[in-house]
């Protein structure tokens, strides 16, 4: 199985000067874990994550004041479509990080986490195991 098949392709993209909040509040109504921040000052992409606002709250930060600019994760590994998805999880266990932003040709397509791998795997499993021997 391949990156693609189990990417989301919801792709929650926010400015730097968002706040902690607003991103909250935008990664809720999308159910996604992350969003990926397009900093065009910058010339790049970063990814900021719910573990990212949660440190910050446990930090005593103000999530109304904080930007999204200050807590991007902005050396970020990319994930291309046609990854396996054992490739994708070798790079989250050595990154010590549960999301990948997936690129093709430089565009962000689509974001895998490590519950969409399992979910896939889950899935292929439970599809052999009711397959029908030929």
């Amino acid at each position: 199985m391949y990156v693609r098949d189990a990417m989301s392709t919801v792709v929650l993209t926010i400015g730097p000067a968002h706040t902690l909040r607003q991103a909250a509040h935008l990664m809720a109504a999308r159910r996604v874990g992350a969003a990926v921040v397009l900093d065009a000052d910058a010339g790049g992409l970063g990814i900021l994550t719910e573990r990212d606002i949660l440190n910050s709250l446990g930090a005593g930060e103000n999530p109304d004041r904080e930007t999204a600019q200050t807590h991007t994760t902005t050396d970020v590994v990319f994930a291309a479509p046609e990854w396996t998805l054992d490739e994708a999880a070798t790079a989250m266990v050595h990154g010590g990080f549960r999301h990948l932003i997936v690129l093709d040709d430089r565009e962000p397509v689509g974001v895998v986490s490590v519950r969409d791998i399992m979910r896939c795997r889950s899935a292929a499993r439970e599809r052999a195991a009711t397959a029908v021997p030929a």
